[in-house]
């Protein structure tokens, strides 16, 4: 198998935390599928980098070759000495982008609440938003607000369904999970016909409607599956369950999808 990135999102993706069942044989089997030689594996999360180990502990989870965390707005290569953060896109994504004055400019959304620091970001400024209010046109709001004062941001909406509410990034312009991809593609030497992304939620929407071959877990909230309804399944494949005998969710849901873009590794996969 010729070498391949594999970039994952992790809550509700990679990581089974979500309310549906996972098929109990799958995230072995991706283990065993991430340590293949040809394979470099990318954790693309909104996770900071303390959460991210905390994961990989907690859930015996494959060590990546390289890390995308705060939604896109940090970049990590992993090798035997540690986390080396990618400075040069630290550097590019922090042009001209005054998180204080944002912060500022958005105090007057009443529906918005700060998160905890530890969520918070160099380059990335993230809120809860009550229950009931609706994303598309709040983010309307606040990205006319915004541009009125000359900021140039990327609002990324997501919700979290244990717990009921909406979650709110606000990053660079520059900024976000596809953009990141991009970056680590180009600087990596990586095509589009050797990298696959795989993810389930609002978050991942920028990713999920770009031309990088892409996979929906079958888990995947519904109004991300009407948002990428119309997408051709030669760039997006929606996983329905029924590959190796699994459900389709999370793992299950991203070795489905390596399995249709890459028949080599259905190969290797159906041989375990």
């Amino acid at each position: 198998m010729k070498r391949r990135l594999l970039c994952v999102d992790l809550d509700r993706t990679l990581i089974p935390n979500g309310i549906q069942a996972e098929s109990k044989q799958a995230l072995a089997l991706f283990r065993q599928f991430a340590a293949h030689e040809a394979l470099a594996l990318v954790y693309v999360t909104g996770r900071h980098r303390s959460l991210i180990e905390q994961g990989i502990a907690e859930y015996g989870l494959p060590q990546p070759d390289f890390v995308i965390a705060d939604v896109g707005t940090t970049i990590y290569r992993i090798t035997a000495t540690g986390w080396h953060r990618w400075h040069a896109w630290s550097a590019l994504i922090g042009q001209d982008w005054p998180r204080a004055d944002i912060d500022r400019l958005l105090s007057v959304f009443t529906a918005l609440k700060r998160q905890e620091a530890d969520k918070q970001g160099r380059h990335k400024l993230s809120y809860y938003v009550e229950p009931g209010v609706g994303g598309q046109e709040l983010m309307d709001d606040i990205a006319t607000h915004l541009y009125q004062a000359g900021m140039k941001s990327s609002l990324i909406w997501s919700i979290d369904e244990h717990a009921s509410i909406g979650l709110l990034d606000v990053l660079p312009a520059s900024a976000s999970k596809l953009h990141a991809i991009r970056f680590l593609m180009q600087q990596a030497n990586y095509d589009t016909e050797h990298t696959l992304f795989a993810g389930d939620s609002g978050n991942d929407l920028d990713v999920l409607l770009s031309d990088i071959p892409s996979v929906l877990v079958a888990n995947a909230e519904d109004d991300v599956r009407t948002a990428v309804g119309q997408v051709h399944e030669d760039v997006l494949y929606v996983a329905r369950g029924g590959y190796l005998e699994m459900n389709g969710n999370y793992a299950a849901g991203i070795l489905e999808g390596v399995a249709h873009f890459w028949p080599e590794a259905d190969t290797w996969l159906r041989a375990r």
